[in-house]
């Protein structure tokens, strides 16, 4: 009996074994273990492994002779075309940055913008078409962008590990679209802009500019996260006070509806939806109401609304912070 247990011992030892040595040669076949990838520091290096990993950034750049993407401007030495690296190259480009704007970039100031705004420089020869890092499919956060500036510094610049951490206020803007992307599930501020012009410009101000029938929302960036997702998908769960909706009822039963700019001994003003402007006398009153279901901003707005529409407007709204 003991041999027999001895001989079943010793074949489930080599089935198991056998077993162990097929994984590990099919792993090696594959390319070896995947280790899974922990948060990069904010160095050369962490900017390194971003850069040729999870950015994607070589899909589209070459970096001098590494790599065969051609989409993009090669940021390393590359024959005539590109004759000093990104690092040192974006110490001209800032310059010529400041010359078009009439502000102080920095070498930092013009990497921090190639990556938060790809849009503001176009090398001659090539197309708007770099992708927003940090909104899906890519999503890079703020802590990760850093690291790609620094790498980028790295080739053939100076390494400003301070300038990165301590941005100018040009970069802290974009420190600012970034983060509130981010915040936002990986919106992107500059199409949530667009998004706001074709949906929401014409009821609410902004920065001096816009409706009145809805909140101003130059500040709308100091309310918390949940509140302004709230206003969007459930108005009337987040209503502004003073933006409540009354509905006033004449003694020859005609009904306006809309906000009440106006409350006095002659008589109420209603602001309606359309822009128009309903002014009853007192006297003429049958009955005044507020409607506590209803909001005048349109309950079906959302549905004309991608989840990426809705993630970038939201992300644009949460950068609305105007300066006390």
């Amino acid at each position: 009996m003991g041999k027999v247990i001895g001989k079943i011992f010793i074949f489930l030892l080599a089935t198991v074994f056998v077993f162990m040595w097929v994984g590990y040669a099919v792993t090696k076949m594959t390319g070896g273990e995947k280790k899974a990838a922990g948060a990069v520091e904010i160095t050369p290096e962490g900017g390194e492994t971003i850069f040729w990993g999870k950015g994607r950034c070589f899909t589209c750049h070459s970096m001098g002779e590494n790599g065969s993407a051609v989409r993009c401007p090669n940021l390393g030495v590359w024959g005539d075309k590109f004759p000093l690296p990104i690092g040192k190259r974006a110490e001209s480009r800032a310059k010529e940055r400041q010359a078009q704007t009439g502000l102080p970039y920095t070498a930092t100031d013009y990497l921090t913008e190639c990556l938060a705004t790809p849009g503001a420089y176009i090398v001659e020869g090539y197309k708007n078409e770099m992708a927003v890092v940090y909104a899906p499919p890519i999503s890079l956060s703020l802590h990760e962008i850093k690291a790609v500036i620094l790498y980028l510094q790295s080739q053939g610049g100076e390494v400003d590990v301070n300038a990165v951490n301590n941005p100018s206020e040009i970069a802290k803007k974009l420190h600012d679209k970034i983060s509130a992307a981010g915040a936002a599930g990986g919106g992107d501020p500059g199409h949530g802009e667009e998004v706001f012009k074709g949906s929401c410009v014409n009821c609410h101000m902004l920065k001096g500019e816009g409706g009145k029938i809805g909140p101003d929302l130059s500040n709308a960036g100091n309310k918390p996260l949940k509140f302004l997702s709230e206003s969007i998908l459930r108005p009337v769960d987040a209503i502004t006070p003073g933006y409540e909706t009354w509905v006033v009822e004449t003694k020859d039963n005609t009904k306006a509806i809309g906000i009440k700019t106006k409350d006095d001994a002659q008589g109420v003003e209603i602001l309606k939806a359309t822009g128009d402007i309903v002014t009853v006398a007192r006297a003429d009153i049958k009955e005044l109401t507020q409607d506590k279901t209803k909001s005048l901003m349109p309950e079906d707005m959302i549905e004309g609304l991608t989840v990426k529409d809705f993630q970038d407007v939201l992300a644009f709204m949460m950068m609305q912070k105007e300066k006390k």
